[in-house]
């Protein structure tokens, strides 16, 4: 069974979808529900976080960006897990042979808060006009974010 989807309605907790409806009409009166609940992220705040992304990875010149390695490929997914390392979302992970290597936090509805994920969203735009689009004012990153949001 996926995750069911609750709202808080006077009378209790209620379906918020058809899925979890479906799934609790099949469920004899009187059972006994075990689950563990956490408040849902604003999806349009998610849609926010990715047209910021989106529209910095197309911005983005990999070959601003250089060290005794190369410059960076560009890869989306790799430019998000960067960012959010960048932004102070990440862990540690120790390997088997005892080195350590950091990965990017997951940013899923279950993983994260949504006070957590305003911090990242903000955070994230710190690093952006740092690191890439150094030469934009954060009303400039802004400006770009809602035309993106509008347009969509």
């Amino acid at each position: 069974m996926s995750d069911l989807l609750l709202t808080k309605t006077m009378a209790g907790l209620a379906p918020a979808d058809q899925t979890t409806a479906d799934y609790l009409s099949k469920v004899k009166l009187g059972s006994i529900l075990h689950g563990s609940f956490v408040k849902a992220r604003n999806p349009a705040f998610m849609r926010k976080y990715f047209a910021l992304l989106n529209t910095t990875y197309e911005m983005w010149e990999p070959g601003e960006v250089t060290s005794k390695h190369g410059a960076p490929e560009k890869n989306f997914d790799r430019f998000r897990e960067d960012l959010t390392i960048m932004a102070g979302y990440y862990k540690v992970v120790v390997r088997v042979d005892g080195s350590t290597r950091i990965e990017a936090k997951s940013i899923s509805f279950a993983k994260m808060s949504e006070d957590e994920f305003e911090a990242l969203y903000q955070n994230t735009i710190t690093v952006i006009l740092k690191h890439i689009l150094t030469k934009y004012t954060r009303e400039d990153v802004d400006d770009m974010v809602q035309r993106v949001l509008n347009f969509g």
